[in-house]
């Protein structure tokens, strides 16, 4: 007679079926872009505030446009003549700078060859400079283009030299307020061309 054999309570117990393990996946972590130009990289980088001196010393580049920018509002300031007040504790400076011959040439090649191409110097006064410089050949040029013209003084010209006037002032302000804080102003259609010349 054949015998049965030893049934064991385990044989009645389902057998476990194997899961396949599935490949642990790294977190998703965003990529770091690197920034394209100069002047976004700038913005990214300005986590710590410049030291007195380097603020200092970009405030005083600004200078340069503002003054050469005082010859456009002629017309505004005859126009209101409180509003020439405000000018009045910047007089004795702008007429000793006007009396030094070739002043704001030597002043624009000093700023250049002497800050803003010099490594030294960081690149918070450097760009600074930079943009001082920038806003100082802008403004040469509608001076170049009444030297030829010679439109006299029409509503046009008025216009245009009192609109310039007050973009270079709200420039002037804006940067010496910035700079003020420690922060890094970055002025319409110069600051772009500013940052890639550092």
């Amino acid at each position: 007679m054949a015998t049965l054999p030893l049934l064991r309570p385990s044989c009645f117990l389902p057998t476990p079926t194997l899961k396949p393990s599935l490949p642990r996946h790294k977190p998703f972590l965003p990529l770091k872009l690197k920034p394209k130009n100069g002047a976004v990289g700038a913005r990214l980088s300005n986590t710590s505030s410049p030291p007195p001196t380097e603020r200092l010393i970009s405030i005083a580049a600004y200078t340069l446009p503002f003054f050469n920018s005082l010859q456009y509002g002629r017309y505004l300031l005859a126009q209101y003549p409180k509003l020439a007040v405000l000018f009045d504790p910047i007089v004795p400076f702008l007429a000793f700078y006007r009396s030094v011959p070739y002043a704001s040439f030597v002043a624009f090649f000093a700023l250049y060859l002497g800050v803003v191409r010099n490594p030294t110097f960081p690149r918070y006064v450097r760009f600074n400079a930079m943009q001082a410089v920038t806003l100082d050949v802008l403004l040469v040029i509608p001076h170049l283009i009444a030297r030829i013209f010679s439109p006299g003084r029409g509503p046009l010209m008025v216009w245009s030299s009192n609109a310039i006037f007050v973009f270079s002032i709200l420039c002037f302000l804006y940067g010496v307020a910035s700079c003020v804080l420690g922060r890094t102003p970055y002025l319409p259609f110069v600051a772009d061309a500013a940052s890639r010349q550092i």
